[in-house]
């Protein structure tokens, strides 16, 4: 015995390395059949294999040729020296392939170097090897004299391990006048043989009769078995038990609890004392796997579960119950009982998932298949009806398939990463018993990203204030976009649409940062020469193929006070701010002596003039308006006033570091006469001098009124292409006649600021860091982002 263990442990780690050596080599194969008879004796040949596989007999011992079985003592064996098979030990068919219409043993032999597996087929065939028997080999059977002609006794059946054809085909009765012999077919349980009384029996005649039955099988010669049954006459007991019922029917729910009453069989006996008392029981042609479910109490007739009832197994199960009384002779009645099962919903449907796929770009189509999906449920009928869903809150449906129980998980609707980039979905299956059973399934999609996102800005358009006289070379603001998409389709990079046109010259003087989008300007701005302009940024992903955007990018020139004011009057004939001035010497107080008149490029604080006296001879005779530059006396003269009077005018901005410029004017006293004179004199000799300041001033006019058109069309224009509260308007120009003046207002975020020239609004204030150049107006809108830049 621990031979044959070693020997079961040797053979189990020989298939084992063989099936490993099945993964790592390529393996030759082929099949062949052979059939042979069981009962064959040890060493009977069954084939030569390798000739019949074409293998080489002189190889065979060097490659090891055997068969490979995980049976201690296997039924076959190859022969290495000439590549037979033979027979290793006695073939029972009944023992290998116990009730097997067909008994094919596949056998899988091996060749090393290199390693070639062949199967090979063996059929065992049949033979008539077995006799049919008897459980018992003597039957006693106890029949009243009073027993009816075509009573029925069923007799326990033969039995033949043998299969098909050499399985028990007949009954045969040993002649007797007083019984007959009837078969009936009970199809896989065999022939049941049924003893039929057909004369009348005379206990008083004969008190015992002697059968024998017999039993052939369909060989040729046929084998046979008998039973000896002794039949003995008892006395009048001549009434039969009686069921209440030709036929019991009864549904029986599948799963019922051990010790459930399945139905209840009643019978009757007329007779009296122990005649009438009736017994029950299973008839003796029960299968035998019925008592493991089912039992009868003798008693009361109940039948009851004894084992688990399962539908899927069986679904009707007919059984014989017999009555028997308890004379002397009981007398017997058999009835059948059929029990149909009925399928109770006790198995969840099952959910299986294949060819899945758990990525799917976001540009799938709907209808896009993720998965195929099939359920199955072991129940009949409704119970195994099933029916598969999935959440309604998902863009993904189950769409059924032609094949039954099949379905096709889809996309019902677009797909967008930058939403939801992961789906749990959670499939359901439900069938339709009552109560109904559900099982779920949760399947992972991750959705892939697609460049299906444009880059976008963070404001649209950008608006930047830049003082003018930046350092060159350094970032005066920057532009940023936002991808929603990911990886390289999310990775941006900017550049300036140069196009060359007249509008979009200023951009070769700026230069963008591609990976950071800020932007440099290559030299400094001067608000004299430009105060707006805009130009186009183009924001542009990596993906395949790219995708961008671009945003309007205004930028406004603010200004500093890098102008210093310049005398327009008075001018000398060398270019110095000197004038000479008669006025009679009877004037009133109150007479215009003169106008200083000035000019400054810059605007806004920056630009606003004021005028002041720095040197005078007599404080008490000559006053300077400080904003319109005008001179007039403050009395009339006397005698003892000098007939000369110099006035050093100083004519400064109001910037944070102001600038100045300074004038001189000598005021002479003549008399009326000498006055009126020299005014004609100089009257003429002044005409070309004003004519030149005239010429300037209508220059100086003109350029300022082009900059201020230009400046309202820009603004308009702007206002026209953003739904932002944006206003631009010039203010109207203060009546001074000592100075030129700008003004202008502009709204950024909720703050409105106004560049002003001589005057300024009651109430207003300056804004911190702005140089003085700028007022802060009151109001309570609020406009789009814009960002200043000083």
């Amino acid at each position: 015995m621990e031979q044959r263990k070693r020997e079961a442990r040797r053979m189990t780690r020989l298939w084992v390395c063989f099936a490993v050596a099945t993964l790592l080599w390529s393996v030759a194969s082929a099949q062949i059949r052979y059939s042979i008879s069981e009962e064959v004796k040890e060493g009977t040949v069954v084939g030569n294999v390798a000739k019949d596989l074409g293998l080489d007999k002189s190889t065979l011992k060097d490659r090891k040729y055997r068969i490979v079985s995980g049976a201690a003592e296997p039924l076959f064996h190859v022969n290495q020296n000439d590549g037979i098979l033979y027979v290793s030990r006695k073939l029972d068919r009944e023992e290998v392939c116990e009730r097997s219409s067909t008994c094919l043993l596949n056998l899988k032999t091996v060749l090393e170097n290199p390693l070639e597996v062949h199967y090979v087929g063996v059929e065992v065939l049949d033979i008539n090897d077995h006799s049919p028997s008897f459980p018992e080999a003597e039957k006693t059977l106890e029949i009243s004299e009073s027993v009816l002609s075509g009573t029925r006794f069923q007799l326990q059946a033969a039995r033949d391990p043998d299969s098909g054809h050499f399985s028990v085909q007949q009954y045969k009765l040993s002649p007797n006048e007083h019984f007959r012999l009837e078969v009936k077919d009970k199809g896989e349980d065999g022939k049941i043989p049924i003893l039929i009384v057909q004369k009348s029996l005379d206990r008083e005649a004969a008190r015992s009769h002697s059968l024998v039955l017999t039993a052939l099988d369909g060989g040729k010669p046929p084998k046979s078995g008998e039973i000896n049954i002794l039949v003995n006459v008892l006395d009048v007991n001549d009434n039969i038990p009686v069921f209440s019922k030709d036929i019991y029917t009864v549904m029986l729910d599948e799963n019922a609890p051990i010790g459930t009453t399945v139905v209840q069989v009643y019978a009757t006996d007329l007779d009296d004392g122990p005649n009438g008392e009736v017994v029950y029981s299973f008839s003796n042609s029960v299968n035998r796997r019925i008592f493991k479910l089912f039992e009868i109490n003798p008693s009361t007739g109940e039948i009851t579960v004894k084992g688990p009832i399962d539908y899927e197994n069986k679904d009707k199960y007919e059984i014989e119950i017999q009555a028997s009384d308890k004379g002397l002779a009981p007398l017997t009645t058999e009835k059948s009982v059929v029990i149909k099962i009925a399928d109770v919903n006790d198995n969840a449907p099952e959910i299986e998932v294949t060819s899945f796929s758990s990525s799917i770009p976001e540009d799938s189509r709907p209808g896009t298949t993720v998965a195929l999906i099939s359920v199955n449920d072991l129940d009949s009928g409704l119970n195994g009806k099933v029916i598969c869903s999935i959440g309604e809150d998902v863009p993904f449906t189950l769409s059924p398939s032609l094949q039954e129980k099949m379905y096709s998980l889809v996309t019902k609707s677009p797909l967008d990463k930058e939403k939801q980039s992961h789906y749990a979905l959670t499939i359901t299956a439900k069938d339709s018993g009552t109560p109904s059973l559900s099982s779920e399934k949760t399947i992972n999609v991750v959705v892939s990203d697609v460049n299906d996102n444009r880059p976008e800005f963070l404001l649209s358009p950008y608006t930047f204030y830049v003082t003018e006289g930046n350092e060159p070379g350094v970032s005066v603001f920057s532009v940023k976009a936002f991808d929603r998409d990911e990886n390289n389709n999310a990775l941006i990079s900017y550049h300036i649409v140069r196009d060359g046109s007249e509008d979009n010259k200023l951009t070769s003087f700026l230069n963008i940062n591609s990976e950071t989008g800020d932007i440099l300007a290559l030299k400094s701005f001067d608000f004299e020469t430009v105060k707006t302009f805009q130009f186009q940024v183009v924001a542009t992903d990596s993906g395949t193929p790219s995708l961008s955007n671009n945003v309007t990018v205004n930028v406004f020139i603010l200004d500093q006070n890098d102008n210093a004011p310049v005398i327009l009057y008075p001018v000398s004939s060398n270019g110095s701010a000197e004038g000479v001035e008669e006025i009679p010497r009877n004037v009133n107080a109150g007479h215009l002596v003169t106008k200083v008149r000035a000019y400054d490029a810059d605007i806004g604080y920056n630009g606003w003039l004021l005028f002041s006296l720095q040197e005078v001879t007599d404080h008490s005779l000559f006053a300077l308006d400080r904003y319109t530059g005008q001179i007039r006396t403050l009395r009339s003269f006397t005698e003892t006033d000098e007939a000369e009077h110099k006035l050093l005018i100083l004519v400064k901005d109001n910037g944070n570091v102001s600038l100045s410029a300074t004038a001189t004017v000598i005021v002479k006293l003549v008399e009326p006469r000498e006055a009126f004179a020299a005014s004609d004199v100089k009257s003429a000799t002044k005409v070309d001098e004003e004519d030149n300041v005239t010429f300037y001033l209508m220059i100086t006019l003109g350029s300022v009124s082009l900059l201020f058109i230009i400046s309202i069309i820009v603004l308009i224009a702007m206002q026209c292409s953003k739904s932002t509260d944006y206003t631009s308007k010039y203010l109207q120009e203060a009546n001074y006649d000592g100075t030129l003046c700008h003004s202008i207002q502009y709204r950024s975020g909720d703050k409105r600021y106004m560049l002003v020239g001589p005057r300024m609004s009651i109430g207003s204030t300056i804004v911190p860091g702005s140089h003085a150049n700028t007022l802060v107006l009151p109001d309570r809108r609020r406009g789009s982002g814009e960002v200043r830049h000083i």
